[in-house]
């Protein structure tokens, strides 16, 4: 069976004065149907981006995004707006996403009339289904946005990208902006919602301990470009890149013990400017175990293993056996 979704040498470039900022430079991956991808990095790496770009609320600058075999990037607006049913995304900060001046009933109710899928007493009935759903009440549909907590908005604006029975949901840092233990229940009931509906995620997020709990395969940005990615599985017992060995080294653990003993690689200086990346490895600049080589020519893609490939010259020493 073919993936649900596959995203080939995608790229979106802004053009500024004087420069072109490129905020995802060539990423490739695919998506299964009904698994989570996690997309992790620190903040400006280009995940909220890929995201906007996969759904075409940002036009790519280049490659492809194929949704079951149809690429998105050559879809007309008429052609996309059939296809938007299947295509959602959930936004990190709940209480912007939500129109004030609207009740959550109407609020939830506005996709299905924009989608012609219910009207009259069976609309209503929609409604009060989707948000149990989420588990919320059903009187919660007359109050407005400003009364619900962040919680109880996280889990409208989940109801609205429910409402229209899609396929694939983007989530971007979904749980970010929510305290710890709200946080824990809106990532079960998405996976308990992926579950019941067959969904597929693809969850963009910097913390690595929620990655680790969402997702069946990672990928680990890193100005523009995935610098790793894997099943979670190996991903976390193996990291290979200097990158991503350093965002794990920050993963805190539930042993005090092991945690007093662990090293982190602490990362010097800030993320390049990406209208003007560095030469040959992006990260080379704040890599650890960087040397002259990396920064003349751009890391070839090394596999490690099934599923699981990363971008780093170091690699090629332990996989022929070599010394530096």
């Amino acid at each position: 069976m073919s993936p649900l979704l596959q995203v080939e040498d995608l790229r979106v470039h802004f053009k500024t004065p004087g420069s072109t900022v490129r905020a995802v430079d060539g990423l490739s991956f695919s998506v299964e149907r009904g698994q989570t991808l996690g997309l992790v990095g620190e903040s400006g790496c280009g995940k909220s981006t890929t995201g906007y770009a996969i759904l075409q609320l940002i036009k790519p600058t280049g490659g492809k995004v194929l949704y079951g075999g149809t690429d998105l990037c050559k879809q007309s607006p008429r052609e996309m707006r059939r296809l938007r049913r299947k295509l959602q995304l959930i936004f990190q900060d709940a209480h912007a996403s939500l129109n004030p001046r609207l009740p959550i009933g109407d609020l939830v109710g506005e996709a299905l009339d924009i989608h012609n899928l219910y009207t009259g007493r069976a609309r209503r009935g929609r409604i009060r289904e989707l948000l149990d759903m989420v588990g919320l009440a059903s009187h919660l549909a007359e109050r407005y946005p400003h009364e619900l907590s962040g919680g109880q908005a996280q889990r409208v604006a989940i109801c609205r990208a429910l409402a229209v029975e899609p396929e694939l949901i983007v989530c971007d840092e979904p749980v970010s902006a929510l305290d710890v233990s709200i946080q824990a229940q809106i990532v079960n009931l998405l996976q308990d919602l992926q579950e019941q509906l067959h969904l597929t995620y693809i969850f963009i997020s910097h913390d690595l301990s929620i990655v680790r709990h969402m997702s069946d395969r990672v990928a680990v940005m890193y100005l523009g470009k995935i610098a790793e990615m894997a099943t979670k599985e190996a991903i976390y017992a193996a990291p290979a890149h200097p990158y991503t060995k350093a965002l794990m080294s920050a993963v805190p653990l539930p042993d005090p013990d092991l945690e007093a003993q662990r090293r982190r690689t602490i990362l010097v200086g800030d993320l390049p400017n990406p209208a003007d990346p560095p030469s040959g490895c992006r990260f080379r600049t704040r890599c650890p175990v960087a040397m002259p080589a990396c920064a003349g020519v751009e890391p070839p893609r090394h596999a490690l293993g099934p599923d699981h490939w990363a971008h780093c010259i170091r690699l090629s020493e332990t996989i022929t056996g070599g010394n530096s």
